[in-house]
Order: structure tokens, then C-alpha cells, then sequence
């Protein structure tokens, strides 16, 4: 895995936006459309609006997957991640296809497997992701799942990540916060050719530092991106704050 710290938020969004472009760019060239997994949250606000405004991407040839949804939650609820994609990715750009997880979906194990049969069908050329301030990976709280092979699965969210919804403002209490949700599973991020992991904020210092530099673990979801050779995550100083070296620059993170 690659890592960038960069000098300010929106740097790292413009960064991460040209990584993103480019693959994107690349995969239509080599096969007439780009397959991307789309991530939401306050951490992928700059990075979306970079890449939604770049004028050279041909959006009509590509696919969208959804990263993960809370289950049992309308789209019309201020914190769906359906509403939140459907405003700031395909309202914008106008992509060929956004396959949605319907996390109100009255049997949500079968919408796992509907949407395991769609992207199982095709190679994921990038997925957008974050960290949480947990560790977790896509809505994969510690200690995550880092063997089954289906490609979606139904998790139960952790408190710590539950507050962070809370804190970020997406929901008024906990209680109102649902306690599962349907995510992309670990194996399946993996499978995406590249991987743009976009991390801002002070608050998320501590998962990046022992994601970064403690050992590759299911206790550290997001650690899991280190051994992948196409994984780019992007920093800024706030984000990087905890590492040992948190100077602007470009490294590569061990595998261990």
C-alpha cells in the first residue's frame, strides 16, 4: 500500500481525485467501462466533489456499487447512504448503472445475494473507501471477518462506531443510530483492482497510526488494505498526526 500525506484537506482530495480519474479513465479504455465501489460519510465530502467535477470522465460508462447501508433505514432518513450517493455521485454525474444496497429491503440476506450475483459478474477496477475512527473498514467493525467469501454480509456495528455517526451528525441520539447494517465484505474490497482510501481529520489519527504500525489484524479492520499492492491511502496532517513521521510525503507501508 501506498501512502500520501499531504499538506491540507483539500490537497489530499485533489490527489485522491486524480488517482481515482485515472483509473477510471484506464479501465474505459481497456474495456469500454470502469466498475467503482462508491464509500459515503464526512470523509469523502472534498474527495467527491474533486471527482464529480472533472469534465474529461465519460460517467455514462460507469457502474457504481454500493459500499454499505444501514439496515432497516428508509432513503428518505437524513443519513441513508442511498440519499447521500444519489445527491453527491448520481445526480451529478449521471453514471450507466448505481446498483443500491436496499438496506430496508424486507429480507436483507437476500439483497445481500442479489447484489453478490451483480458484482460477481464483472472485475471492480476501484473501490472508495475510508476508516473508521474504530478501524473499521466499509461498515466491517473489529474484530472483522477477515475469511468469509461472500461478497456482501449483514454485520452488527459496534458502539464506537455507532457514536461516530452520532458525532459526525447523521443522527440526534445512539438510540436512533440502527445496531446492523449491510456491508461489503473485506475479501470483496480486496478484490478491487485499486483502492482509494481517503482519510481526513484529527479524529482519525489513532485508527491510521495502527493501521499503519501495528500488526495486520481483523482488531484493525482497515489494516487488511496494507498487503495490497494497488492500495493508495491518502492523509493530511491532522490525519497523520500519531505516525512517527507525519511530513508531507509518499511512502510505502509494510505488509506485516
Amino acid at each position: 500500500m501506498r501512502v500520501e500525506i499531504h499538506e491540507s484537506k483539500q490537497e489530499l482530495a485533489a490527489a485522491a481525485a486524480e488517482r481515482a480519474a485515472e483509473v477510471i479513465r484506464g479501465a474505459i479504455a481497456e474495456r469500454g467501462e470502469a466498475c467503482v465501489v462508491a464509500a459515503t460519510g464526512a470523509s469523502q465530502f472534498e474527495f467527491l466533489d474533486e471527482l464529480t467535477k472533472r469534465p474529461d470522465l465519460e460517467w455514462q460508462r460507469v457502474v457504481f456499487f454500493h459500499l454499505d447501508e444501514y439496515v432497516g433505514l428508509p432513503e428518505t432518513h437524513p443519513a441513508s447512504f442511498r440519499k447521500y450517493l444519489k445527491e453527491r455521485i448520481d445526480a451529478r454525474v449521471h453514471p450507466r448503472a448505481f446498483h443500491f444496497i436496499e438496506g430496508d429491503a424486507p429480507d436483507v440476506r437476500a439483497e445481500c445475494r442479489r447484489l453478490a450475483a451483480l458484482i460477481s459478474a464483472r472485475p471492480v477496477d476501484v473501490a472508495f473507501v475510508g476508516i473508521g475512527e474504530n478501524g473499521h473498514l466499509a461498515f466491517n467493525d473489529p474484530p472483522a471477518d477477515f475469511e468469509t467469501e461472500e461478497p456482501y454480509i449483514v454485520v452488527k456495528l459496534d458502539e464506537a462506531c455507532r457514536r461516530q455517526q452520532v458525532g459526525e451528525g447523521w443522527f440526534e441520539g445512539l438510540d436512533e443510530v440502527p445496531r446492523q447494517a449491510v456491508s461489503m465484505s473485506i475479501k470483496q474490497i480486496l478484490k478491487a483492482r485499486q483502492i482509494v482510501c481517503v482519510v481526513p481529520d484529527a479524529r482519525k489519527a489513532r485508527a491510521v497510526r495502527d493501521c499503519l504500525e501495528s500488526e495486520v489484524s481483523p482488531e484493525r479492520p482497515a489494516s487488511a488494505l496494507r498487503p495490497h499492492e494497488g492500495a493508495f491511502l491518502y492523509l493530511e496532517r491532522e490525519s497523520a498526526s500519531l505516525l512517527e513521521d507525519s511530513t508531507p510525503r509518499v511512502f510505502e507501508a509494510s505488509k506485516a
